[in-house]
């Protein structure tokens, strides 16, 4: 045998068995609904436990098991929250590769009824899954570990890192988490959210701040001895006379909304203690704190001329989303190539029954479209704006409701119990799962996405909370 020939048939000895050993790569819209059942009982699970921020330990506990069994390391109790966790694969056969991670909520809301029904039950449990929380951490989980299943199967180079997020209604946990520098190390994060339509619009959130304003005044006889009695329900009331007055003074997109949590106890008692909480939102972050020092001056104001005393605890602060176009669009692609939603008979009854009961229903064939693609301001506020400012990040959402249903509902509760609810948190984990993947296989859409990232936070961007300091409130449910 010539040399040239031995040559050759080395070469194709060497390409044959190269051919033999390479995998081939697993469909992963496969992979994720190979997972359906399980991402429906996790969800259902959740929607029953219905816990409410920083108390959501059956919930947390929950994901995490089910991430541990499927090799997640899993660090829990970070960033001093107990229901705050960090799960992490990474493809130890093959060395580097970018570290996404995964963002999962799973917080309820209170003071709203909770029942699997088309009709509104007044008796209810009075904390309800009115966001989709309960499938925001199912969906994410579920898409967490149909990559860890990809990676190892195609010997891809990569880290997937699923965060637990706690109290993302009115709570923060992710600004702490950030604050903690957990994300410092993250390449991408990725999110979604329930909603009643199918879309990846490139949409920024309101920056927003809250606080409970305490009000401390004397009790005394409201009829008997009224002279000797300072009312500090009468300062919660002067306060928020004053904040109504400026509302006429504040820019379009300003946002000032607030509730007395105490008041008093008996009308012949003249309070001596009375609480109201305040969130002030806008798009701006520095307008956001303009008018919160106005919010303080009229507290001390409503104080002064009542003879009260005031303090004033922040509870929350989120900055705005930091938009990433670049992501943003290659999200709207994978989620058509997703697929869209297919409602079952029953489904579409439910979903029919639902829409009857909403002010503004939407043709039910929008669970079964995707929103054409555009740059939006939402007037909502996420703590997924302070990891956004973190790290390139980008989100979708998914059909989870009728059409027209409003988050925040009894209505929106009811389906997120439902299989309309799980298949929209499937829906999403599919177009997350080959987000992840085109991140992880496509360099140059990251050097984009990370240029763009760099051009909008600004050379000289240094990452403020608008928490300040202060640790997590963690019993600001109870």
């Amino acid at each position: 045998m010539t040399f040239a020939r031995t040559l050759l048939v080395a070469l194709a000895a060497t390409v044959s068995t190269g051919a033999m050993a390479q995998k081939a790569a697993p469909d992963p819209l496969a992979l994720v609904d190979a997972r359906y059942d399980r991402t429906a009982a996790i969800a259902r699970a959740i929607w029953d436990f219905a816990e409410l921020g920083y108390q959501e330990n059956r919930s947390s506990a929950l994901l995490q098991a089910e991430l541990a069994k499927e090799d997640f390391k899993v660090t829990k109790g970070v960033a001093d929250i107990p229901t705050a966790f960090v799960a992490e694969w990474t493809n130890a056969a093959a060395k580097g590769g970018p570290v996404i991670g995964l963002l999962a909520e799973f917080d309820a809301l209170p003071g709203i009824s909770q029942a699997d029904t088309a009709e509104r039950k007044t008796d209810a449990k009075s904390a309800a899954h009115a966001c989709g929380h309960n499938l925001f951490g199912s969906g994410s989980v579920t898409a967490a570990i149909a990559l860890s299943q990809w990676l190892k199967a195609t010997g891809t180079p990569g880290t997937v890192r699923l965060y637990g997020t706690p109290a993302e209604e009115g709570g923060s946990g992710k600004v702490y988490m950030v604050r903690a520098g957990l994300f410092d190390d993250v390449d991408f994060a990725i999110h979604w959210h329930p909603s009643s339509i199918n879309s990846a619009a490139a949409r920024t959130t309101l920056a927003n701040r809250s606080a409970k304003f305490r009000f401390r005044g004397t009790a005394a006889h409201a009829a008997g001895a009224p002279a000797q009695g300072r009312s500090a329900l009468d300062g919660v009331e002067a306060m928020n006379m004053m904040v109504n007055m400026m509302r006429e003074h504040t820019t379009m997109d300003s946002r000032i909304h607030y509730v007395i949590t105490e008041g008093g106890k008996a009308p012949n008692v003249v309070p001596e203690f009375a609480e109201v909480f305040y969130y002030v939102r806008h798009s701006d972050t520095a307008e956001v704190e303009a008018m919160w020092t106005r919010l303080e001056d009229a507290a001390r104001g409503a104080a002064l001329g009542t003879g009260t005393k005031v303090d004033w605890e922040i509870i929350h602060g989120n900055n705005p989303l930091l938009v990433n176009e670049t992501l943003a669009k290659v999200m709207d692609a994978k989620l058509r190539q997703a697929g869209v939603l297919t409602l079952t008979v029953e489904e579409t009854r439910f979903a029919s029954e639902i829409a009857k009961t909403l002010a503004n229903p939407e043709p039910m064939e929008r669970t079964a479209t995707i929103e054409p693609y555009a740059k939006t301001l939402g007037y909502g506020s996420t703590d997924v704006g302070d990891v956004s400012w973190a790290t390139p990040t980008v989100g979708l959402n998914t059909a989870t409701w009728a059409p027209g249903t409003p988050a925040h509902s009894w209505q929106s509760a009811a389906a997120s119990g439902t299989s309309l609810g799980f298949k929209g948190a499937q829906l999403a984990a599919k177009a997350m799962t080959l987000m992840a993947i085109q991140l992880y296989t496509d360099p140059a859409l990251r050097q984009a996405a990370r240029a763009e990232f760099d051009a909008s936070r600004g050379p000289n961007y240094v990452y403020r909370s608008l928490l300040g300091d202060r640790k997590p409130p963690l019993d600001f449910r109870k």
